[in-house]
């Protein structure tokens, strides 16, 4: 028996978990413009995984980075809550990203 499927099953809910809350607090503190940044974090964490010898831990990056990359593209989808009243709006002014001008050209991608 192999306890590597119950704690990657285990951790694969923690994470994806985790995905919804911080989607929401980042929404609220940061906006949307800060989706590229995200994604490519994700993007590093699943390359990452790549090079790691050991398998569990591989695949628990690979886990986070896709679970990140995914959030990046549900920042949009909480930012159109935000809007309709489903969730609250920060009052206070938002910081913003390096590379804004570069960013507001690119359209958020939504799954």
């Amino acid at each position: 028996m192999s306890p590597a499927g119950p704690l990657l099953g285990l951790a694969s809910l923690a994470v994806i978990g985790l995905g919804f809350f911080w989607v929401v607090k980042v929404e609220y503190a940061l906006g949307l413009a800060w989706w590229p940044w995200f994604m490519l974090a994700g993007l590093l964490l699943i390359a990452s995984s790549l090079f790691v010898g050991e398998s569990l831990l591989s695949a628990l990056l690979g886990i986070a980075g896709a679970s990140v990359a995914w959030g990046s593209t549900e920042l949009r989808a909480q930012a159109l809550r935000v809007e309709r009243g489903w969730y609250p709006a920060n009052p206070k002014a938002k910081p913003r990203p390096p590379l804004e001008s570069i960013i507001r050209k690119l359209k958020a991608p939504s799954l």
